[in-house]
C-alpha cells in the first residue's frame, strides 16, 4: 500500500503519520458501524441481511488489522484503531436511529382519560388492548399497542398531549404477526403524516 501512494508523490513519512492512521480510522468506523447495524438485524431475525453485513464487517476488519501488522512499529496506528472503534459505535447508533427499523411495544399506565389516544389508534386501525388495573394510587388503565418504530416519536407526542401524566414503557419486538398492526402499509411519508392528520381534526 505504501508503494501505491508513493507513485502519487506521497512520501514515506506522510504515509506513516497521516495516510495509514487515517485509513485505519476510517476502516474501523465502517466495520464497527456495520457491526452495530448487524446486531440489530440479528435481534430482528433478519438472517440474510445479517450474513451479508457480517461478511463485509470481517473483510474490512481484516484489511485494517493487516495494515497494522505490516507496520507494527507505527504508534499512530495504535491510536487510530481504538479511535475508529469508538467513533464507529457512535456512527452505528446514529445510523440505526435514522433507519428506525422494526416494531416496538408501548405500554401506557395512566389514571387519566385515554380516549384521545384510543381515537388516534382507532382512526389508523392500529390494534391495541386496554385493561383496568390497580396501583398504589388507585384505579388505572393499562394500554398496550404495537407500532412500527418510525411511528414512535409522533405517538409519544400524542401521549404527552392526551395523557401528560401517564407512565409509559417502550420495548423492541423481535417478531410480531403483521395482521392487525396496520390495516395497510403506507409509505414513510404517509406514516409520518397520519398523526398530523389526526391533530388537525
Amino acid at each position: 500500500m505504501e508503494q501505491f501512494f508513493a507513485e502519487y508523490g506521497i512520501g514515506s513519512e506522510t504515509f506513516r503519520i497521516i495516510i495509514l492512521p487515517l485509513l485505519i480510522f476510517i476502516a474501523r468506523i465502517l466495520d464497527v458501524s456495520i457491526n452495530t447495524i448487524r446486531i440489530i438485524f440479528v435481534m430482528s431475525g433478519r438472517k440474510f441481511v445479517s450474513t451479508i453485513l457480517g461478511f463485509f464487517e470481517s473483510l474490512i476488519w481484516l484489511l485494517a488489522i493487516g495494515q497494522i501488522f505490516q507496520h507494527i512499529d507505527n504508534v499512530y496506528s495504535y491510536i487510530a484503531y481504538p479511535a475508529g472503534f469508538a467513533m464507529g459505535i457512535l456512527v452505528g447508533m446514529l445510523i440505526e436511529e435514522r433507519l428506525a427499523l422494526g416494531k416496538v411495544v408501548v405500554r401506557i399506565i395512566s389514571s387519566e382519560d385515554l380516549s384521545g389516544l384510543l381515537s388516534v389508534l382507532q382512526k389508523q386501525n392500529v390494534r391495541y388492548t386496554m385493561v383496568s388495573a390497580e396501583s398504589d394510587s388507585g384505579e388505572e388503565k393499562l394500554l398496550f399497542t404495537v407500532l412500527m418504530r418510525d411511528n414512535l416519536p409522533l405517538f409519544i407526542e400524542e401521549i404527552q398531549r392526551h395523557a401528560p401524566k401517564a407512565f409509559y414503557t417502550i420495548e423492541s419486538v423481535k417478531s410480531a404477526s403483521e395482521a392487525g398492526i396496520l390495516a395497510e402499509q403506507p409509505s414513510r411519508r404517509g406514516i409520518g403524516a397520519w398523526l398530523t392528520s389526526v391533530r388537525r381534526k
